[in-house]
């Protein structure tokens, strides 16, 4: 308790008790852009962040594909697994592209959902998920969000996300853009997305890929309201 004159004490939080504050549920997508390592480092650190007690995941189709070609994903089988042993694609040779080079290991947390189960938890705004990150985002699905086109489940629980006033952070990733994306990106920000392009930093120096990755996950973490203590912070 902090006293102050001629007002009643102000309670300070423990810091235990500011870390329940913090979105304890996950809803992390991921669709048919180019960028899967950033998707990698994003799960390995929401795993290791003990703040969040479960995270649904969503691979569209054509993520299935560009899993397969960065990461030498194969098959939907232990899909989770897959993602948090594979190699990145830096350290990948073209003597071993065909062949997984990784060893996949299960995550109690991260539970994966189909994208065709219109009818799964995170499709119904009563199901308590705090906070939706779609990583990378494609400009497809970025359409069909703000468009309002819920057909499949990642639009649908990014919709959700939307009505029922949570974050949605959408990582766009595409290049260059034409006035079809950038008006899409208008909508989905006005109806209360983030947009957070797929850029990476750079001024912290970082020597690997996946050094890279990791640092833009931070990020959009912190705006979901879980910071990192291992980010990079500018002159601090």
């Amino acid at each position: 308790m902090l006293q102050t004159s001629g007002q009643k004490p102000i309670t300070v939080l423990p810091e235990h008790a500011l870390a329940n504050q913090s979105p304890q549920i996950l809803t992390v997508a991921t669709t048919g852009a180019s960028g899967s390592i950033f998707l990698r480092q994003l799960l390995l650190v929401v795993e290791r962040d003990k703040r969040i007690q479960t995270v649904n995941f969503i691979a569209s189709d054509g993520a299935l594909r560009v899993l397969a070609e960065e990461l030498t994903i194969t098959g939907r089988s232990d899909l989770i697994g897959q993602i948090l042993g594979a190699s990145s694609a830096a350290k990948s040779s073209s003597s071993t592209r065909g062949a997984p080079s990784r060893s996949a290991r299960a995550s109690p947390k991260i539970h994966q959902q189909s994208n065709a189960d219109i009818g799964a938890n995170v499709a119904s705004g009563s199901y308590p998920a705090d906070a939706m990150i779609v990583l990378p985002c494609s400009v497809g699905t970025l359409a069909r969000i703000a468009q309002g086109n819920a057909s499949h489940l990642i639009e649908r629980a990014a919709d959700v996300c939307l009505k029922e006033k949570r974050p949605l952070i959408l990582c766009l990733r595409e290049t260059p853009l034409n006035k079809i994306h950038i008006r899409n990106m208008y909508r989905a920000a006005d109806a209360g997305a983030t947009i957070f392009p797929l850029i990476p930093a750079f001024y912290y120096r970082p020597t690997t890929l996946d050094a890279l990755a990791r640092e833009f996950a931070y990020r959009v973490l912190s705006h979901v309201g879980l910071p990192q203590a291992a980010a990079f912070r500018w002159k601090a």
